[in-house]
């Protein structure tokens, strides 16, 4: 039987992984988070997995099974385990690429072979003891089973204990005599270092300082021992001829769906220890309903998960935020004073449908999202000098090729487009762009001054970042689903013109 992936049921999504983020990971801060869940697992190459966004519901839940089935810590300290070794099996035979004498090599690879039969049946019989409930981590224990019992496997097993058991019954003698040495056969001679021993025995009084050296143990084997193994290799042919058969035999001995497997559980892995420490916090997480036509969208309890990392291991909180979307809903504008947590929500709703699309459990008590063709995002860039646009253009230029591009299945997050430009203008230009937006009928978050956004359509929703009643200056980071209020531009202008309450009052005192 086969099996293909425990991430992937179409063929066509492990063709198809990509190398390099995309564009909008920056702007979501997407990669913080990837960076952060992929440190330390350099050795898997686990980015492409998280660059690979999913387009089919079906594998989203595929992954939620085995992400549930992986939440189990018996099942997780197995994997772990097996993980383990066979980073190990990887590791011996790298020396084996890297050393220099011929039996120094076989000897390395017959110890990666015995580590690997011995990963593989306690990989089998570890798998039929769990209480599996996910297909992928079914199929992959049938599979495990099915191999276990092969022959190959079998064979493996079995000749590598033989010629393991066979030379280490090997023993010899290597007599050492002025600038030189001979090796041959063990044949009765009596052990020295006993007597050696039982002589200075009786010189021992109480504790004595140790003067042994713990000598620094290395991998590598030099030349005297090389010779000393290569005359030991004359003295049993039969033994050392098995070790080069059994070597040649079996020179790919790794099964390929097995070391696919050991990389991609990897991907589940990371994710669940990324968040076991922002769990820490109080915070949850949740496995979310996913859809490519229902639109209607809700997550309860969201956090932007690159903060929540940051924050971890500090006595900050994180602040959760809802929103929620019914027909003919499409839009939601946020608006509301500086530093309110606007454009960490709207990160927010990019990383949750980021997230859900790789089959991940997001940040929230419970989420309903949509599984997208693309992610936009249009968030303030520096001048490029080298481009000759004045900061105006370059937003146009930037926004109408995302327009040209995005189709109804799209989602486009927008953070203060057109601050370069006078408040009519920005009125204007904001309005045509959200036409087109209302037109392609986008999931969409824009971050605007501009409370005339609110209410263009049946399809907007006002969200307003809230302040404490009795201090307006003080953030409660909280967004809430309420009409603008109308004073978010007013605060900015009053602060651009040092007219904000402790501004004023600042200014009197000099």
């Amino acid at each position: 039987m086969l099996f293909p992936s425990i991430l992937f049921k179409n063929e066509d999504d492990i063709k198809r992984q990509p190398v390099e983020e995309f564009a909008f990971f920056s702007d979501l801060n997407l990669n913080q988070i990837i960076d952060s869940i992929t440190a330390g697992k350099e050795e898997y190459n686990l980015n492409p997995f998280f660059y690979t966004a999913l387009r089919d519901v079906e594998t989203v839940y595929y992954r939620h099974e085995v992400m549930r089935d992986m939440e189990n810590e018996t099942l997780m300290g197995q994997i772990k385990v097996f993980a383990e070794r066979m980073a190990s099996v990887r590791r011996n035979l790298g020396l084996v690429e890297k050393l220099d004498f011929n039996y120094h090599k076989k000897g390395w690879f017959l110890e990666a072979t015995r580590v690997y039969c011995d990963a593989m049946t306690d990989l089998a019989h570890n798998l039929s003891q769990v209480n599996l409930k996910s297909s992928g981590l079914l199929a992959f224990r049938e599979y495990v089973t099915g191999y276990f019992k092969s022959h190959g496997f079998q064979s493996l097993l079995a000749e590598g204990k033989g010629v393991k058991d066979g030379l280490s019954d090997l023993q010899y003698c290597v007599i050492v005599q002025s600038g030189k040495f001979s090796v041959q056969r063990y044949d009765g001679e009596a052990d020295y270092s006993a007597k050696v021993e039982n002589i200075f025995e009786k010189f021992r009084q109480g504790a004595v300082k140790d003067y042994r050296v713990d000598l620094h143990k290395r991998s590598g084997m030099n030349h005297i021992e090389a010779k000393i193994l290569d005359f030991v290799s004359r003295l049993y042919p039969e033994q050392f001829a098995v070790l080069d058969l059994f070597c040649a035999d079996h020179n790919q001995f790794m099964d390929p769906a097995i070391s696919t497997f050991d990389r991609e559980i990897q991907f589940y892995v990371a994710y669940l220890e990324f968040v076991s420490n922002i769990k820490r916090k109080g915070l949850t997480f949740c496995y979310p309903q996913v859809s490519t036509t229902n639109r209607e969208l809700y997550n309860y309890a969201g956090f932007d998960l690159a903060l929540a990392h940051s924050l971890a291991y500090t006595e900050m909180p994180v602040v959760c935020n809802d929103f929620f979307l019914r027909e003919p809903e499409r839009i939601i504008v946020v608006s509301g004073p500086n530093q309110g947590g606007k454009t960490t929500f709207a990160r927010t709703f990019g990383q949750l449908h980021y997230l859900a699309s790789l089959g991940c459990p997001v940040p929230g008590r419970k989420a309903q999202l949509f599984l997208y063709d693309r992610i936009f995002t249009h968030f303030e860039r520096e001048e490029n000098i080298h481009n000759l646009r004045g900061k105006l253009q370059d937003d146009l230029v930037r926004i109408h090729d995302i327009l040209t591009r995005a189709t109804s299945n799209s989602i486009l997050i927008v953070n203060e487009m057109f601050v370069s430009t006078t408040l009519k203008d920005a009125v204007f230009l904001n309005k045509a762009i959200m036409a087109r937006v209302i037109e392609l009928d986008l999931l969409c978050v824009s971050v605007t001054f501009i409370d005339e956004l609110t209410s263009l359509s049946k399809k907007t929703v006002s969200m307003v970042s809230t302040v404490v009643p009795e201090n307006p200056a003080e953030r409660t980071f909280k967004i809430v689903r309420k009409p603008a209020d109308g004073m978010a531009y007013a605060l900015s202008i009053a602060k651009k013109y040092r007219l904000t309450y402790e501004q004023i009052k600042e200014r009197i005192k000099l």
